[in-house]
C-alpha cells in the first residue's frame, strides 16, 4: 500500500485544532505547528522540529513480503499464517497509542506470546526496584506548583525532551534551583556537582550524607549538595532510567532511599523520564488489562511475568523464539537482526533498516498524533493525553493491521 498524503485535507484537519507532540514523553499539548508542512519552528521544540521536517522526506512504501512488493491483504494473510506456525513467537518494540496497544495484547493472548519492548532493560530496571521499595513521584504539574530545587541525576535529557525545564518552571513567580549531579549540562544558570566523577560513586555518598551518617571524608560539593535537599520545601529528582547504565536499577535504589529519608522531615519526589515511543503506554496497557507488567508471556491460561528470562535481547541471542512480531510506527528504533522469520509492522521509513528480507513481512502503519488521532500516556503515568492528526495517510493505523492478522488468524484456527 503506496501512502498518499491529501494536504488540503490535513490542513483542514489540523487548523486551529488542538495537537498533542508524540515525539517525546512529555507529550506537549501546547505546539502549534503549520499544517501545511507539517512543520514547527525549531524556537519552539528543536526535537518536534526535527521531527517533522523528517516526515516531509517520507519514503512511499507499501507492504513487503520476502523482499518483494505485495498487497495488503497478501501480507496479512501471510504474518497471520506465520504466526499461527510459530511454536512460540516474540513480541517486541511494541511502541504506538493505547488502540494498537490493546489489539497487541488480544493478539498475543491468541497465539502465546512472549512481550517486551523497545528499550525494555531500561523500562524493568525502574519497575523492579519500584515493586521491590515503593517510591514517591510527582506530576509534571506538582513539580511546576510545589518544587523549589530540581536534581537532575545522571543525564541533561535536553536532546530527549527539549522542554523539560520548561514545562516545570514556565510562568512561576520564583524559579527553582537547578542542580545537576555527573553530569556537565552545558547550560548557563544550571550548577553541576562533580560532573566527571562516576554516578556510582558520588550518588551513594550523596545518600548517606542526606539520612546523616558521618563519612570519613566527604565530598563538600555532596555535603552542601545535602544540606540544600534537607532544606528545600520540595525537592524533585529527575532521573531517565534509559541513560543510568547496567549499574541503573542500584542508581535508583539509592535515589528512592535518598527520596525516602528526606520525606521523614520534608518533602521530596522523584520523576524517572520515559524513553519516548509509546513504550510506557504499552506497558500501562498490558498492566490494566493482563495485571502484569511487560516481559511476560501472554496466554489463554493466564499471563506469567519473568523480568530478566524475558528479555527481548536474551531471548533472541538463546533462541527461544521461532518469531520476532516488531511494532514502531515511529520512525527510528529498526527491529534486531535476527535469523528469524519477521512480521514488521512500522513507519515506513523502516523498510530501508531491514536487511536480509528473505524471511520477512513489512506492512507499513500510520502514525499516531501525525496520521491519526489516538492516546499516549504521559511520562509520569497518571495523565493519558488525547492525539489529533496532522495530516491524511490512506495507511492503516497498527491496530488495524494488527486485528487484521488477528482475524486471519482465528479463521485459520
Amino acid at each position: 500500500m503506496t501512502d498518499t498524503t491529501d494536504a488540503g485535507a490535513a490542513a483542514a484537519t489540523a487548523t486551529n485544532a488542538p495537537w498533542t507532540c508524540p515525539f517525546c514523553a512529555l507529550l506537549c499539548d501546547d505546539l502549534q505547528p503549520d499544517p501545511h508542512g507539517p512543520s514547527l519552528s525549531p524556537k519552539a521544540c528543536a526535537l518536534a522540529s526535527a521531527r517533522l521536517d523528517e516526515l516531509r522526506l517520507r519514503p512511499a512504501v507499501g507492504a513487503r513480503v520476502d523482499g518483494r512488493a505485495a498487497d495488503h491483504a497478501e501480507a496479512i494473510a501471510l504474518a497471520a499464517a506465520r504466526l499461527g506456525a510459530s511454536r512460540q513467537p516474540l513480541f517486541a518494540g511494541l511502541a504506538g497509542d493505547v488502540a494498537g496497544a490493546r489489539a497487541v495484547f488480544r493478539l498475543a493472548a491468541a497465539s502465546g506470546a512472549i512481550c517486551d519492548a523497545a528499550g525494555g532493560e531500561a523500562l524493568m530496571r525502574g519497575l523492579r526496584v519500584q515493586q521491590d521499595r515503593g517510591g514517591f513521584t510527582a506530576t509534571i504539574a506538582e513539580v511546576h506548583a510545589r518544587a523549589d530545587l530540581i536534581l537532575f541525576v545522571g543525564s541533561w535529557p535536553a536532546a530527549r525532551a527539549p522542554r523539560l525545564l520548561e514545562r516545570f518552571a514556565r510562568g512561576r513567580d520564583h524559579q527553582p534551583a537547578v542542580v545537576a549531579l555527573g553530569v556537565d549540562p552545558g547550560e548557563s544558570g544550571i550548577e553541576a556537582v562533580l560532573p566527571s566523577v562516576a554516578l556510582a560513586d558520588s550518588l551513594p555518598m550523596l545518600a548517606a550524607l542526606v539520612a546523616g551518617r558521618r563519612l570519613r571524608q566527604p565530598n563538600p560539593e555532596l555535603q552542601t549538595l545535602a544540606e540544600r535537599l534537607h532544606a528545600a520545601r520540595y525537592a524533585v529528582v529527575v532521573w531517565e532510567p534509559g541513560q543510568l547504565g547496567e549499574q541503573g536499577a542500584l542508581l535508583i535504589e539509592q535515589i528512592l532511599r535518598l527520596l525516602v529519608t528526606l520525606n521523614r522531615e520534608t518533602r521530596a519526589a522523584g520523576f524517572p523520564l520515559a524513553a519516548s515511543g509509546g513504550t510506557a503506554t504499552a506497558n500501562q496497557v498490558f498492566t490494566w488489562l493482563g495485571g502484569l507488567p511487560l516481559r511476560s508471556r501472554i496466554a489463554t491460561d493466564g499471563v506469567r511475568h519473568e523480568p530478566l528470562r524475558y528479555g527481548a535481547d536474551r531471548i533472541l541471542s538463546a533462541h527461544d523464539a521461532d518469531l520476532l512480531l516488531w511494532l514502531n510506527p515511529f520512525p527510528g528504533e529498526p527491529p534486531p537482526a535476527t535469523d528469524l522469520p519477521r512480521v514488521v509492522i512500522g513507519a515506513p521509513s523502516l523498510a530501508a533498516t531491514l536487511g536480509d528480507e528473505s524471511r520477512t513481512v513489512f506492512l507499513p502503519a500510520a502514525m499516531p498524533g501525525v496520521d491519526h488521532g489516538g492516546h499516549l500516556f504521559r511520562t509520569d503515568g497518571v495523565v493519558l493525553m488525547p492525539l489529533h492528526p496532522l495530516r491524511t495517510t490512506q495507511l492503516p493505523t497498527v491496530a488495524a493491521l494488527v486485528a487484521g492478522i488477528a482475524a486471519k488468524l482465528e479463521a485459520s484456527s
